[in-house]
């Protein structure tokens, strides 16, 4: 019986609660490495670039009228700039790897298959 309730608590931390820590220190991560111009989204949904950066707040600037509001860093849902930076990266890697395919298969004297066209 006690066994049963080991086990159930280990799966419980491996499928719920690690998971939900290592999510935790990456969202830290984030909100420890902003900086003055980087393009954030609250969790209101508040678009902004970040004009000053402060121990546990910022100040952005939204809008076409460049209003400015402080804010505190918990409230950073997530950084634009570096998503954008990460996706580009993500993009450049994925080409790089589908040039060496081709080449790898040129090489083999075998011509690459060319994508179909969606149609929608």
């Amino acid at each position: 019986m006690i066994i049963m309730m080991v086990a159930v608590f280990a799966i419980m931390y491996f499928l719920m609660i690690r998971p939900q820590k290592k999510k935790q220190k990456e969202e830290q991560s984030m909100r420890d490495n902003l900086q003055i111009g980087d393009e954030i989204t609250t969790i209101g949904g508040i678009i902004g670039k970040i004009v000053t950066v402060k121990d546990d707040s910022l100040i952005i600037e939204t809008g076409a009228d460049r209003n400015r509001m402080k804010i505190t860093r918990w409230a950073i849902s997530q950084n634009n700039t570096a998503n954008e930076k990460l996706a580009a990266e993500r993009a450049a890697a994925k080409e790089a790897a589908e040039k060496e395919k081709a080449a790898r298969m040129e090489a083999k004297g075998k011509t690459p298959k060319k994508k179909k066209e969606e149609k929608f």
